[in-house]
């Protein structure tokens, strides 16, 4: 009987449901994809491939073109339903609109997931500047500018236990900060300034100014609020009143009853 309860617990509940959810990560990671493709990708029969694509093309989960397969339409609908849940996300835009400094900017929303800032909502400013990075992305938490403002509000060890105390991060340019030495510094300087800085460590070309979102609701996760500036227009004066401007922003997103139980 044990036996039969531990294969039983064991077993995918929901086959291919876990395989439709295989099969849109990874037309996210690299798309379009021919059949052969995501066959070959997920060990299955074409026959059997087929029909999931099938079953989430009529779903607008996913769309055939003539390179073969990519996302579907669905699946941006979802992801600005999932962001448009928090209170924060709703409210950002106009936040950004009626800032002197950030109406003009390229702001983000991202939240942690794992050791990434995934990248939910962005203001795109009136700069109409081809920068930042697209919805949906990720980027390492130890290198991003939002990413190092959603661990600036963590301690050291809790950085450490998240991230690895041997971790090493990816070289993205050649100014990355690849050890948990040079994160922790970076870390220690953007809470003595109020703001997080990525000085062309995720993008070459690309200054990152970002600031800690608290949680609207304690359901909520933590966010952070981000500006990508052109490495070139990236002057002292510039960076700090972007950084400031940012700190209102949040400020101004910050549930006010949550803030008053901390007083």
């Amino acid at each position: 009987m044990a036996g039969d309860e531990d294969s039983r617990e064991g077993r995918d509940p929901a086959p291919a449901v876990t395989r439709s959810i295989r099969l849109l990560g990874l037309l996210a990671q690299a798309q379009p994809r021919t059949l052969t493709e995501l066959a070959g990708e997920l060990g299955l029969a074409k026959s059997s491939t087929a029909n999931l694509c099938l079953a989430l093309e009529a779903g607008g989960m996913i769309q055939r073109t003539s390179a073969g397969y990519r996302l579907g339409l669905r699946t941006a609908e979802l992801g600005g339903a999932f962001a448009a849940q928090f209170n924060q996300v709703r409210e950002f835009y106009s936040v950004c609109e009626s800032s002197p400094v950030l109406s003009s900017e390229l702001v983000q929303v991202a939240l942690l997931d794992g050791t990434d800032a995934l990248y939910l909502a962005r203001h795109e400013g009136s700069r109409s500047l081809r920068l930042g990075t697209p919805l949906g992305s990720r980027l390492p938490a130890g290198l991003s500018g939002t990413g190092r403002a959603l661990l600036m509000s963590m301690t050291d060890d809790e950085v450490v236990e998240l991230l690895g105390a041997d971790a090493v991060f990816p070289a993205l340019t050649e100014r990355s900060a690849t050890t948990m030495a040079g994160l922790l510094e970076a870390l220690a300087a953007a809470r003595r300034r109020g703001w997080a800085l990525d000085a062309e460590e995720s993008f070459r070309g690309i200054v990152g100014v970002a600031v800690p979102l608290e949680p609207w609701a304690p359901s909520d996760p933590p966010l952070a609020l981000g500006v990508a500036i052109r490495a070139a227009e990236a002057d002292f004066e510039r960076i700090e009143r972007v950084g400031e401007a940012l700190r209102e922003a949040a400020q101004a997103l910050t549930n006010p009853f949550s803030a008053a139980a901390r007083r």
